[in-house]
């Protein structure tokens, strides 16, 4: 029913930035809680960030907070990831997630849709 996609990630100097983007198909997308996730190798995947259906409320991770910006427009079906001062240790394969059930969840079982994911690395 939706079809997510990230773009963005590349290769960074540590201090940098980057915005990923994830463009969204189907009318549903405003119904949709949406989060993002990293995954580091030999790791976990990880909750990174949070946004609600109307873009009003937004939560992240205690180790991106001050750093990184969640947004949603959901007249152009996206949501972005803003991510500043980047540090070697956010190197990781960055997802892009939906779920339609539940709101403000850290949680990869409560998102049904997710992104094939885009690397991002950062150097020292």
């Amino acid at each position: 029913q939706v079809q997510l996609v990230e773009s963005g990630g590349g290769l960074v100097q540590a201090g940098g930035s980057l915005r990923l983007s994830c463009a969204a198909s189907g009318r549903t997308f405003s119904t949709l809680h949406m989060g993002w996730f990293r995954q580091a190798p030999g790791k976990e995947r990880e909750f990174v960030s949070r946004i609600s259906r109307s873009g009003s409320s937004t939560g992240y991770t205690d180790s991106v907070k001050g750093r990184f910006t969640i947004s949603r427009d959901n007249a152009k079906n996206t949501v972005y990831l803003q991510m500043n001062s980047l540090k070697p240790e956010d190197t990781a394969v960055y997802y892009c997630a939906g779920g339609s059930w539940y709101s403000g969840s850290p949680h990869v079982s409560h998102y049904e849709y997710w992104g094939q994911g885009t690397q991002v690395t950062v150097s020292s």
